[in-house]
This record gives C-alpha cells, sequence and structure tokens, in this order.
C-alpha cells in the first residue's frame, strides 16, 4: 500500500517508529489534501526547547504549572489526554475540553489530520472521533459518522425555546449592503436574503433593518440580517445571522424567544460542535475560497472540506456555503450536496446583477 512521506520528519519527540508507521497508514486512507503549511511535532516528553509547531502531550496527569507556562510562552499547544477526553491550552491560555472515547491509535490519527493541513483544535475533534481500524474500511476512512464524534465541554446552557426550522435547502443566498439591495434582489425572485451593514447611525440602521424586513414580508422571502439581533427582534425578522465570537455575548435565549431563526457562521470542526449543540437554524461554513469582501481569520477551506462537512452534517441542520462564490465555481460548490451558496460580489458588484441573479439561479435549478 502506498504511504505518505511521514517518516522523513520530526512528527514525534521522542522518535517513535510505530506511532509514524500508524500515522501513515492511517493518512493514505483521509485522500488527497493541501500540504499542512507548519511541519507539527506531537511531544510524548517535553522537548530541551520547545516551539511553535508543538503539541506537548501529557496522557494521565497534568503538568506543572511553571512547565506550562513556559511551554505556551514559546508558542506550544498544552493537550491533556485522560480517560474521560483531552484538554488542548493554546499558546494565549484558552482552554477547550473535549470529552469522548480515546482510540488506541488517537494520537497516530492526530498526526495524520495534522498533516492534512487543520489546525491543532480541529484536528483533535477529528483524532477523538477516530475509531481503531477505520483504515481497513474503504477507500476513504474520514470520520463522517456524528454519534463518534466528541462534546464540548464547560459551554453555556443551550436556549429555550427552540430556535424555528428553516426549509432544509435555502437556495441562492445573497448577503447585501443595503434594505434597498434587498428589495432589488428580492423583486428578481431570489427566496433568502441577508442584510450586512457597515457601521451606521442607530436610527439609519433602524430604518434599513425595518425596510428590510417589510420587503421580506411583501415577497414571502426569508429575510436575515446581521449581527443586529436587537434590531432584528423589534422589527419582526425572519431571522438573524451571527458569528462565533457573537455566541459569547449575543443573549440567545432573548433571540430564540423572539421567533427568529438563527443562522451562525463556522470555520472548522470545532466552531460546528459548538453551534450544532445550540441546535441552530442553520449553519454557514466558509470561507471556502478566498474574499476580498472581509478579513479572514482563517485559510480558505476549499471544496474537499466542504463536501466531509456535508457528509457530517447535511442530515442534521441546514447547510450554507460562503466566501469567494461566483458563478464560475457555484456548480463545483453544488456537487458537494450543500443546499445553498451565499454570494457577496458575485451579485452587488456584477455589471448587470439582474443577469447575474439569474444566472445563479440557473445554476441552482441545473
Amino acid at each position: 500500500m502506498r504511504t505518505l512521506a511521514l517518516t522523513g520528519r520530526a512528527l514525534f519527540w521522542p522518535p517513535a517508529d510505530e506511532l509514524v508507521e500508524a500515522a501513515e497508514r492511517i493518512r493514505v486512507r483521509l485522500g488527497e489534501w493541501p500540504r499542512a503549511q507548519t511541519d507539527w511535532r506531537i511531544c510524548l516528553a517535553a522537548p530541551d526547547a520547545a516551539g511553535a509547531a508543538d503539541l506537548i502531550v501529557l496522557i494521565g496527569g497534568q503538568a506543572d504549572p511553571n512547565a506550562a507556562q513556559a511551554w505556551r510562552t514559546a508558542g506550544a499547544n498544552l493537550v491533556e489526554a485522560s480517560a474521560a477526553g483531552v484538554t488542548l491550552t493554546t499558546p494565549g491560555g484558552a482552554r477547550h475540553t473535549l470529552t469522548g472515547e480515546l482510540a488506541e491509535d488517537w494520537l497516530a490519527a492526530l498526526a495524520a489530520f495534522l498533516d492534512c493541513g487543520f489546525e491543532p483544535l480541529d484536528a483533535l475533534v477529528l483524532a477523538l472521533a477516530w475509531r481503531d481500524g477505520a483504515e481497513t474500511h474503504g477507500a476513504d476512512a474520514w470520520p463522517v459518522d456524528l454519534s463518534l464524534f466528541p462534546r464540548i465541554s464547560g459551554l453555556p446552557p443551550v436556549p429555550a425555546p427552540s430556535f424555528p426550522a428553516c426549509p432544509p435547502r435555502l437556495g441562492l443566498y445573497p448577503v447585501v449592503p443595503s434594505a434597498q439591495w434587498v428589495e432589488r434582489v428580492l423583486a428578481l425572485g431570489v427566496g433568502t436574503v441577508q442584510l450586512r451593514v457597515k457601521e451606521m447611525p442607530p436610527e439609519r440602521l433602524r430604518i434599513e433593518i425595518e425596510q428590510a424586513v417589510a420587503a421580506g414580508r411583501r415577497y414571502g422571502a426569508r429575510v436575515f440580517i446581521n449581527d443586529y439581533w436587537r434590531e432584528a427582534a423589534a422589527a419582526g425578522a425572519y431571522g438573524v445571522h451571527l458569528g462565533q465570537e457573537d455566541l459569547d455575548t449575543a443573549d440567545l435565549t432573548a433571540i430564540a424567544s423572539s421567533g427568529m431563526r438563527l443562522g451562525l457562521s463556522t470555520h472548522g470542526y470545532y466552531e460546528m460542535l459548538r453551534a450544532l449543540r445550540l441546535r441552530p437554524s442553520y449553519l454557514a461554513f466558509g470561507a471556502v475560497f478566498p474574499t476580498g469582501t472581509k478579513t479572514l481569520a482563517t485559510a480558505p477551506q476549499g471544496l474537499a472540506r466542504l463536501e466531509r462537512y456535508v457528509r457530517l452534517l447535511g442530515a442534521q441542520v441546514p447547510l450554507v456555503a460562503i466566501g469567494g462564490i461566483d458563478l464560475a465555481r457555484l456548480p463545483a460548490v453544488l456537487a458537494t450536496g450543500v443546499g445553498s451558496a451565499a454570494v457577496v460580489s458575485a451579485v452587488t458588484a456584477a455589471s448587470d446583477p439582474e443577469q447575474a441573479v439569474a444566472a445563479l439561479q440557473r445554476a441552482f435549478a441545473s
């Protein structure tokens, strides 16, 4: 069986041939992925000099606080594993605890997923979803059974009541900068739209949101408001779209009680698990491709990741792909099975927005 060239790298410290061989067996069954930008090293003992490419793993015990602080200062991630699960502490001190079953090969799986280009937290989620021997079953051993994925500990209670449901496939989903644009795309037959406004005086913001919501009612369409959930609730909006950072500040119970749908942005497996626990009305995944409409905190995700997210969550919650999607890229996006694609510049920067919307709608219909 073909294996990947992991043996020429300092994959583990101390060197561990059996773990490297197991990582190679797993990696070859995970498919083709762009080369990881970082040569991560999994340290099973404290290295003489820790660095930003190190994950220092402690099994069954806790790190000496002074040593842990020194490792984080050097940029290393700290992984503490026990029978109950794993806690990853970032160099900045953020702690993420995952509970679930640890396979015997979980460290080898962690190395393989890191090699696929995933950042440590997402690679750790996938490693906990891994099961021994999965690489022997079929050509693609990627974890897509949600019941095997870990749970995130320490999260706040899930709001009640539940958020209302959306249609399973939201279709073309323009993200536009004004109520005038909302009206414009709804008049062209679009059924789902998001109003995303930049900084604006409060009174003007209230008017924009009210006008967008009113347009949605006239056309019988689904109008989501980005970020401004209080103003959206006051206007009786169909839904609100929030980013991951908003989950720490927004009153999710108030949003659910208002009857609005909730859409959440996600950028990887950890954020998807965190968001899915809230039972949102849809999950948005991105950025799929490079985009110039906003500064990205994470690298573009690509179609291979999108396809695997659809396989994992497509039966659980409506999914929306977003980021750099235009007419040329849309057929490949839809081929992953995702039920909606959010577009920005493909409509608002088009020389003829009416023709652009028509062409995008035809791609959904084909």
